[in-house]
């Protein structure tokens, strides 16, 4: 009887040492876990807070005659409907064109830096619009005719701006065509309808994807 007592101690002695390893393994899992994820946070945000920043240097005495304005995200986004596209077309006015002649390759120049060129997942040109269409019979046809449009007046932007002869923009051309993408968005992020017809530049971190990923 007492063998067998002892037997059955041992043994439930044994599995509380398994419990206790499994669960003192997990505990150093999720503090692990944990730690990536400060590391991963801090880090994003700091390239974020720098890159603002950079980008409020170089563009603050600009960004009242272009009409454009920087978030605290670092899009950049500008908002003149006379400036950007003649109503309903995805043709660039010549206004504009000056203008992304001007920002895109000094905005370039900022992004290569070895601070950020390799922290940078995608960088993605928007376009936006209003939620109505003259002339329109539907909901549907409105809101296909205004993605397809802002898709146009996307694609329009990126192919000036990929295509400029700045020295900045050539040497980086390869770069571009690996993160540069044209995103038609039409009033899916309808905030302001005085602000609806608008083209943003965003940039999507590296470090902000894994912290996606990580928390998935």
């Amino acid at each position: 009887m007492n063998r067998e007592w002892i037997s059955i101690s041992d043994m439930m002695s044994g599995l509380m040492l398994v419990f206790l390893f499994i669960a003192i393994s997990f505990m150093v899992k999720v503090e692990a876990q944990m730690q990536e994820m400060k590391d991963v946070a801090i880090e994003y945000r700091d390239t974020k807070v720098n890159l603002n920043e950079a980008l409020f240097e170089e563009f603050e005495n600009d960004l009242k005659s272009w009409d454009a304005s920087i978030t605290k995200d670092n899009s950049i986004i500008f908002s003149s409907e006379e400036v950007l596209f003649e109503v309903s077309k995805s043709k660039i006015n010549n206004k504009f064109k000056v203008v992304l002649e001007d920002f895109f390759s000094r905005y370039i120049k900022i992004l290569t830096t070895p601070e950020y060129k390799n922290e940078i997942l995608e960088l993605r040109v928007e376009g936006h619009t209003s939620d109505s269409w003259l002339n329109a019979t539907s909901k549907e046809e409105i809101y296909l005719k205004n993605m397809q449009l802002s898709q146009d007046r996307a694609y329009e932007v990126l192919s000036f701006c990929y295509s400029l002869e700045k020295q900045t923009v050539v040497e980086n051309r390869i770069w571009l065509e690996k993160h540069f993408r044209a995103n038609g968005m039409a009033f899916s992020k309808l905030k302001d309808a005085e602000k609806a017809r608008r083209v943003e530049f965003t940039i999507q971190m590296k470090s902000e994807d894994s912290v996606y990923k990580i928390l998935k």
